[in-house]
């Protein structure tokens, strides 16, 4: 998602006195033995793009990322001292990953035969990282209730969609966007692999 940065997050003073970011199914990751600093950052973003996709950024605490990166408390907020800082790395990193994935669709867009067919085959090559796919997901789905994260959903929705109107126009474009996404959701649910054949047909169409 080629959106900004990091958005401006309004953080309540009482925020980091609440533990909710942790949920009972989601344990903590094993204790983080390096002193990489540029490690600890990384594994600290991550964590924080996982907490704000389950609870929200309203909810998001150092104490809920430091323990789902199972990094000591200050280490967190030695690193991103406000929560503004560290929500705003989570999202640096979710849009690195999201630019690097729309630049290898188009590599792999502009070589291939048939639109319909490798479309499909990226989407399955997406949900073989089924954690990360539901993660990006669900922050997806939380753009509808924070602003903040709207940016990096929609530059999901417009990078995808920029890919695809030089090779079927506007409207095609967005329906075929809106049945990759449908597709990728249904499979994350059911746990159910996409259907190759109905979705290639159902692109062609669209695309006709």
């Amino acid at each position: 998602m080629a959106g900004p940065a990091g958005p401006e997050i309004e953080a309540t003073a009482g925020a980091e006195h609440a533990d909710a970011g942790a949920r009972p199914s989601a344990p903590a990751r094993k204790v983080q033995r390096t002193r990489d600093p540029e490690a600890r950052k990384r594994a600290l973003a991550a964590a924080a793009l996982e907490i704000v996709a389950e609870v929200g950024i309203g909810r998001t605490t150092h104490r809920a990322v430091a323990s789902r990166a199972g990094l000591p408390l200050g280490a967190t907020t030695y690193y991103f001292p406000t929560l503004d800082d560290l929500i705003a790395a989570g999202l640096a990193q979710a849009t690195d990953a999201l630019r690097a994935d729309l630049i290898a669709w188009a590599e792999r867009l502009r070589a291939a035969p048939s639109l319909a067919e490798a479309l499909v085959e990226l989407s399955e090559e997406c949900m073989t990282d089924r954690p990360r796919t539901q993660i990006e997901y669900e922050l997806y789905v939380a753009a509808a209730r924070d602003a903040a994260l709207r940016p990096l959903a929609l530059a999901w929705l417009d990078g995808l969609n920029d890919l695809l109107v030089p090779r079927v126009g506007a409207t095609a474009a967005r329906n075929i966007s809106a049945l990759l996404d449908g597709a990728m959701i249904q499979s994350l649910v059911t746990g159910e692999p996409l259907d190759k054949p109905a979705l290639t047909d159902a692109i062609n169409r669209l695309s006709a």
